[in-house]
């Protein structure tokens, strides 16, 4: 069939056609979101180089290469470790690359009289870095931490980095290998309650409000420091946000930025070359973070409702402008001060991954990488050409969402991403998988596709843009095995099949919770029947916590919430969980973790310490090499952190545990339950 010339030029761009939708049946997209998306795109324009910006080659393919067009080209390849290699090839023949050339990123320059072009040769491994006691069959598990939620005595009211050291040693003093955490990226300091770590400023920058103030050696030796600290004012603050159930950003921001700028002023009085060094390893994108939040600090002192670089006036839109690059140079010790709670902010997380590792944690730590950051975000303000501010990311209508859902999230370009010979991708792998063990990628599936929605436009008016999956992987494998970091990718929801066996391939692991785990009967898959290459979990940030699920208090809070459109909706959803408490319940008898005696009807059987502990023990016994728990089941807590599809209705992203993590720990129905799961763990 030929294509019409609007097809053919989506078809070129990445845009499919078509898409399989909810019901299962092919559904075709509309021309005008066609034309609004190409509109958007960075599409190649103009005469086709004889070779594309970037090669990758993965595993054992064929390392070659067929300049397109006439004549005869020299060439010159030169490795990442600077040797070189040269040579002439013809038009339309083939280019075969050294053969020990080794894995990494070379430059390859093409020369035809006066004009050249340059291409980056990427040679990858074939798979993911796996630990070696996972490669040997041995299984480990660990804590899935919001880090903002932890209480602690020491802390100022959010968990924080001295917290999550105190987590570490913890853990591993239970048993567990690794702690898992939210997104750590870069949020908004002067905006403190745009507190998603779904929607960052910055996936390359740290949330400056984990930094554990009372460790800094410049807090401790200022004395107008320390005269603020021992003030009445600031204790009752203090208290009163360590006291709060849920965290108080405002509160928290204000105690800590006005603490660490009395710190700074300590800091600057001496030479530290050590911040310096980071200052130029960080280069222009660091200077412009902090130009961000300062800036936005500068804004926010005068009207509190102006949120991100969007709501600045026309001159300040962009970092290179005039206007901008003005305040900078009046702004110098702001530049620095912000610069500086980056720095704090990575030596403090470095410490907690130097910690694991004292500890002998084999994962120790892992990270999660965000989807994408947010429209008035510091990333896009530095460069919009990357990312495409007409567009968004989402998902298509569902059978809960008939509209589709926007995250109001800005694409990356894959086509520029290529012309950079995939640069940004790779600098965001190396931001995100320094000082940890393993690195989660959320919504993983984005490698493949992501559905662009038109700006202004709803969700069901998108469509599935590709992404270079292949190279992605090729290159996250490079990277992974580099900084020896596992790779975890979050694919649950609608999982195309084509990336499946994509991912399984590369080492990628798989993400396993337990609620979904059942088969076409509904009935839950045992312990044995999960993937080695996965990590299971009972839940995770967007679903109930066990007792949550176990009591339905998730459904009774979002038809609350007017999650449901109406009664029926609720009555259908309460059925559909009854079905599944019994089926876990009968899970859990055939596997042996509930004692003979126990209860056979879900219905007479209520949350208890038996049974949390009996969810515990099926969950520690299945195959999957990794396990995470979440310390709110450890608690018994029901009140989810996160309520998907919320905003003003429910404060996510705030709720904290319900006790210290000194008390967590000292309870003796917690510890009776992590002896359990390391035992299963061993499989004792």
């Amino acid at each position: 069939m030929t294509l019409s010339k609007l097809d053919q030029a989506a078809q070129d761009a990445g845009i499919a056609l078509r898409f399989i939708n909810a019901k299962g049946e092919p559904a075709a997209i509309s021309d005008d979101t066609k034309r609004a998306l190409l509109e958007v795109m960075a599409t190649p324009a103009g005469k086709t180089p004889p070779l594309p910006p970037v090669q990758v080659f993965a595993g054992r393919a064929k390392r070659q290469l067929v300049p397109q067009g006439n004549g005869e080209f020299s060439w010159q390849l030169i490795s990442e470790q600077g040797k070189q290699w040269q040579g002439s090839v013809q038009g339309g023949e083939v280019l075969r690359l050294p053969p020990r050339l080794p894995q990494g990123y070379h430059q390859l320059t093409l020369r035809k009289g006066r004009q050249q072009w340059l291409t980056r040769i990427i040679l990858a491994p074939r798979r993911c870095y796996l630990p070696a006691p996972l490669e040997q069959g041995e299984k480990r598990w660990g804590a899935l931490v919001q880090l903002y939620t932890l209480r602690s005595d020491q802390n100022w009211g959010i968990g924080d980095f001295g917290d999550l050291e105190r987590m570490l040693e913890q853990v591993a003093a239970q048993g567990g290998d690794f702690v898992g955490l939210n997104p750590l990226h870069a949020l908004y300091p002067a905006q403190p309650e745009m507190a998603s770590p779904y929607s960052p400023t910055s996936r390359y920058w740290l949330n400056v409000l984990y930094i554990d103030v009372s460790q800094l050696e410049d807090f401790q030796c200022s004395s107008a420091a320390q005269r603020w600290w021992k003030s009445a004012k600031t204790r009752r603050a203090l208290e009163q946000a360590r006291a709060s159930d849920w965290v108080d950003y405002r509160a928290v921001a204000e105690l800590k930025i006005h603490a660490l700028r009395l710190a700074w002023q300590t800091f600057r009085q001496h030479d530290r070359p050590e911040f310096q060094q980071f200052m130029v390893q960080g280069g222009e994108h660091l200077r412009y973070q902090a130009a961000f939040d300062g800036i936005q600090a500068e804004r926010c002192a005068e009207d509190q409702q102006t949120w991100g670089w969007t709501g600045w006036p026309e001159g300040w839109r962009n970092a290179q402008l005039p206007e901008v690059q003005q305040w900078c140079a009046q702004h110098e010790d702001e530049i620095q001060f912000w610069s500086w709670l980056q720095f704090l902010s990575q030596q403090q997380f470095a410490r907690c991954w130097q910690r694991s590792q004292q500890l002998g944690m084999t994962v120790g730590l892992y990270r999660d990488l965000a989807v994408g950051v947010a429209q008035g975000s510091a990333e896009t303000w530095q460069d919009p050409q990357l990312y495409k501010l007409r567009a968004s990311v989402g998902a298509p209508p569902d059978r809960l969402g008939p509209l589709g859902q926007n995250w109001s999230l800005p694409p990356l370009d894959p086509h520029v991403m290529r012309a950079r010979g995939y640069q940004p991708f790779i600098d965001l792998l190396r931001a995100n998988m320094r000082d940890c063990g393993a690195l989660r990628i959320d919504h993983v599936m984005g490698l493949l596709r992501l559905w662009w929605i038109p700006y202004g436009e709803t969700a069901d008016k998108g469509a599935y843009v590709a992404y270079p999956v292949q190279e992605l992987l090729a290159i996250l494998a490079l990277e992974s095995q580099r900084h020896r970091c596992m790779v975890i990718g979050e694919d649950l929801g609608t999982v195309p099949k084509e990336i499946v066996s994509l991912l399984r391939n590369s080492g990628i692991f798989s993400w396993k919770v337990l609620w979904f785990e059942q088969h076409h009967d509904e009935s839950y898959r045992l312990p044995a029947e999960y993937p080695r290459q996965s990590i299971a979990s009972a839940s995770t940030h967007d679903l109930p916590t066990l007792t949550g699920f176990w009591e339905a208090g998730d459904l009774l809070l979002g038809n609350k919430l007017g999650l449901y459109p109406g009664e029926s909706v609720l009555r259908s959803l309460q059925q559909q969980r009854a079905k599944q408490k019994q089926a876990l319940l009968d899970a859990l008898h055939q596997a042996g973790v509930l004692a003979a005696r126990s209860a056979k009807q879900a219905t007479k059987l209520a949350m208890s310490p038996t049974l949390n502990l009996a969810i515990h023990r099926f969950l520690a016994a299945t195959e999957s090499a990794l396990l995470g728990l979440q310390p709110e089941d450890w608690l018994a807590m029901d009140s989810p952190v996160n309520v998907p599809g919320t905003v003003e209705q429910y404060p996510n992203w705030r709720r904290k545990l319900s006790v210290t993590l000194e008390t967590m720990f000292a309870n003796g129905e917690v510890q009776r339950l992590l002896k359990a799961v390391s035992a299963g763990r061993r499989g004792k």
